[in-house]
């Protein structure tokens, strides 16, 4: 509860979500990499020259630089009392496809990360629109970030079968 008797919301609880999944994304190349790891020196680039760490680095860093879009987006639903539903609908959803970003990005698989990544950006953009255009401009901008999604993916399987890209 908070001290007007009321409870976070889920969309609150996600941004918390947010910090910690950027948090977490680098804090196991650490602990695998320990031997090498020096606390003295915790931005030492040679530390992310190993491609695990590198890519851990790179997902951490992206979460950082997504992080304060997804807050404002949240906050201005809340302030502007968009539906609370579909902030926290919204705001789950761009969790789950931000996690599966760290995934993917870790796990080299850089055509689901692009695509996850464009997904996450859809449902944030959907939250944003919810501020000023209600629920259909939500939906709208939503779907249309989801389809931009499915085109990227699309495009670069094309590149990926043409032998253009790894």
């Amino acid at each position: 509860m908070d001290s007007a008797g009321g409870f976070m919301t889920i969309a609150e609880w996600c941004l918390f979500g947010a910090v910690i999944l950027y948090l977490a994304t680098v804090a196991p190349a650490k602990a695998m990499g320990h031997r090498d790891f020096d606390n003295a020196s915790p931005r030492d680039p040679s530390f992310y020259e190993h491609p695990i760490r590198k890519r851990a680095l790179g997902a951490h860093i992206n979460g950082i630089e997504t992080f304060p879009f997804f807050a404002v987006a949240v906050l201005l639903a809340q302030f502007r009392q968009a539906p609370q539903g579909w902030v926290d609908g919204l705001s789950i959803a761009f969790l789950i496809a931000r996690l599966s970003y760290v995934g993917a990005y870790v796990g080299d698989k850089p055509t689901a990360r692009t695509v996850l990544w464009n997904a996450a950006f859809a449902f944030n953009i959907g939250i944003f629109f919810l501020s000023g255009f209600g629920v259909s401009g939500a939906v709208t901008a939503t779907m249309v970030g989801l389809l931009w999604a499915l085109a990227v993916w699309l495009i670069l399987a094309k590149i990926q079968r043409n032998g253009l890209s790894n």
